[in-house]
């Protein structure tokens, strides 16, 4: 199956282009509503709604009609991707993915539209169909043809492009296992990371540390009145405290998926309910570490370059075990991070012994699985 590889880049419009990205925006935003409405007046009238083609020649009917030709201003793929979005909301109500779709809101900060095909990108330049050529900081090359793009005004007022390629992975063997080269990563919240080679990525706690200068933005705002221009101001200083905060996050994501990829043949990762952890007194920590977004890059950055790589189960007990002869330590507290297995005498870091088993029992799942070990 073909591959996705998304290039994401800050736009750099003029004062008139970017009125024009504005337009885009909220003509999706029409559309979107405009559809939902649709289905949720012809579900009270007939009791069945109405069907999406139906909904498409509407759609291309309603451009002749008084007071609305300033749609035959929009890409008509535009218009016809935010019937795409409304759809897939239903979809994903229907399968129980999310809520009932809402109306889109004009004055939400975050505005995007989408266009499905003739978007191109070229010296430092991306053009968008009867818009133009709009300037981009392109931070790298992009050797692949494109298939979709995304625009998007987050909170601060920045637009972004997503640009979507697509490509196709060579049909390689997988490398040969080794135990003794391969690496098992132990995840936490005091070390962000420790491996089986020992290892230690301490915990950066990006949100913790700009916990007090979002706390104050955030006051700054809640002082301002509704409605006012410096309203606005807080709003946009509160977003761009949260903005520094999610870029270095993924920043030390990329960087440490990276060098993890790089470095190692065989990759074996622990597994963390965080979902369920994110319900306890941990949320803030289990949020603010991000492990599972870290898995995910270690995932597909491992797939793309061709290395065996692994989840461990949740319950296996990768921090109980003793890595030297495999005794079960059960009465082992989270409080205890030294520990003696009362087996064969040998003295562990909790962290440490973890990574090791983890890269045991990947090793042995590898193989199962049918990869040459060596």
């Amino acid at each position: 199956m073909p591959e996705r590889k998304v290039y994401r880049f800050r736009v750099d419009p003029t004062a008139e282009q970017e009125a024009a990205l504005a337009r885009y925006a909220g003509a999706r935003r029409f559309v979107f509503n405009w559809a939902l409405a649709r289905r949720k007046e012809t579900y009270e009238q007939t009791g069945k709604p109405i069907s999406w083609s139906a909904l498409s020649v509407e759609l291309t009917e309603l451009k002749n009609k008084s007071g609305f030709e300033w749609l035959k201003e929009i890409d008509s793929q535009l218009l016809q991707q935010a019937l795409t979005d409304c759809k897939r909301a239903f979809d994903n109500f229907f399968q129980k993915r999310a809520r009932f779709p809402k109306f889109k809101k004009k004055r939400s900060a975050q505005q995007s539209f989408r266009i499905p095909q003739r978007v191109k990108l070229e010296n430092g330049r991306v053009y968008i169909p009867k818009i133009g050529w709009v300037k981009v900081r392109q931070s790298q090359a992009v050797d692949l043809p494109l298939k979709s793009a995304t625009f998007k005004r987050d909170a601060t007022g920045k637009w972004y492009v997503s640009l979507v390629a697509e490509f196709d992975l060579p049909d390689l063997p997988k490398p040969s296992i080794e135990t003794e080269t391969a690496i098992g990563i132990d995840v936490g919240f005091d070390r962000f990371a420790t491996d089986s080679d020992g290892g230690m990525v301490e915990n950066p706690r990006f949100f913790r540390k700009a916990e007090r200068k979002i706390k104050r933005a955030q006051r700054e705002l809640s002082r301002k009145r509704k409605g006012s221009a410096n309203r606005a101001k807080a709003r946009r200083a509160l977003a761009r405290e949260c903005e520094k905060v999610a870029n270095r996050r993924a920043d030390f994501a990329h960087k440490f998926s990276t060098s993890v990829v790089e470095e190692n043949n065989t990759i074996a990762c622990e597994t963390l309910n965080l979902k369920g952890m994110s319900k306890t007194k941990l949320a803030k920590s289990v949020q603010d570490a991000a492990h599972r977004e870290t898995f995910r890059r270690i995932e597909y950055k491992a797939r793309w370059r061709n290395r065996n790589f692994v989840f461990i189960g949740r319950w296996f007990p990768s921090s109980q075990l003793c890595s030297n002869c495999g005794h079960r330590h059960q009465e082992l507290s989270l409080s205890d991070r030294f520990w003696t297995c009362p087996a064969c005498g040998v003295r562990h870091d909790r962290d440490h012994n973890a990574a090791k088993n983890v890269r045991d029992e990947g090793v042995r799942i590898l193989v199962a699985a049918g990869h040459t070990e060596t």
